[in-house]
């Protein structure tokens, strides 16, 4: 079995590689992790791999704030230098700083 290592951490501010949106990592799985529907719901020809870290994003547009579950091929970090904004961002974490939040409670 291959070992993986996550690209992105949690607390990182990303931005999908097609899609107009940028977010903050705030949980990994290992590989995917949600339902078949979710999975099939994705046009065949754009579905990722199975077998790759899939990330748990606050995400937000220009237009509004969401969760979004992102497979890691579809992420690149942010280098804006842009803090995001998602209304459920400062449950979990503290001040932006240097293209990070830190956590703010312990987890499980």
């Amino acid at each position: 079995m291959e070992v993986r290592t996550a690209k992105f951490m949690i607390g990182q501010v990303v931005r999908h590689r097609l899609h107009p949106f940028r977010g903050v990592v705030y949980d990994i799985d290992p590989e995917f992790s949600n339902t078949e529907e979710w999975f099939e719901s994705i046009p065949e020809d754009h579905r990722p791999e199975r077998d790759q870290p899939f990330y748990h994003l606050y995400a937000e547009t220009e237009a509004t704030y969401y969760v979004a579950y992102v497979s890691e091929q579809n992420l690149l970090p942010d280098m804006s230098g842009e803090p995001v904004e998602h209304p459920e961002l400062h449950d979990q974490f503290g001040e932006f700083r240097d293209g990070y939040y830190p956590m703010q409670t312990a987890i499980n």
